[in-house]
């Protein structure tokens, strides 16, 4: 990535629980934001698997993500009503309007929104608006870090990918044959 490495700081390793789990989660999400850094737009909608799985596609689902499990899960309030897909695989879909600029300033905003949500939650509290049933705050913290680790590595391997293969091409009018 073009930005420095991510770090968390000595002082978390003292800090409460809480503090812990939001400094990683916030760790994750610049790293994900971070692996559009310095791509053009091809590159970031490049499709190098066979799934939907693009670098924007990416930081597309995380900000779904987030709104399930930040929004839906503790406001109670529908992924209609919310305005987004209905299904995870929905959410990688990229329109015409999406750019890295637009698709980067939509999950700040929906970042920062979970952060004021979660905020006056105790980890222990249950949220009640999860399909899975009631849930502890502490649990939706976990599975979202989990979705941002995975996600984050598929990004290092997609930017690698498309960075390698722009380096190789580089004077060559060559385009990735798409999966």
């Amino acid at each position: 990535m073009s930005a420095e490495p991510l770090t968390i700081g000595p002082a978390v390793l003292s800090a409460p629980l809480r503090e812990q789990l939001d400094a990683f989660l916030d760790e994750h999400r610049r790293h994900l934001v971070a692996s559009l850094d310095d791509l053009g737009e091809e590159q970031a909608r490049r499709r190098l698997v066979p799934s939907k799985t693009t670098l924007l596609g990416l930081l597309k689902h995380a900000t779904f993500v987030e709104q399930v499990w930040f929004d839906e899960a503790i406001t109670r309030r529908s992924r209609a009503e919310i305005g987004i897909p209905a299904t995870p695989d929905e959410s990688f879909d990229l329109t015409d309007a999406d750019t890295i600029d637009s698709v980067r300033s939509r999950y700040l905003q929906v970042c920062a929104a979970s952060r004021e949500r979660a905020a006056s939650i105790d980890l222990d509290d249950v949220v009640h608006g999860n399909r899975r049933g009631p849930l502890p705050l502490r649990w939706v913290y976990l599975h979202v870090l989990r979705e941002l680790a995975q996600h984050g590595g598929h990004a290092d391997i997609l930017r690698e990918q498309t960075l390698a293969h722009d380096a190789g091409n580089a004077g060559r009018d060559e385009t990735l044959t798409p999966v």
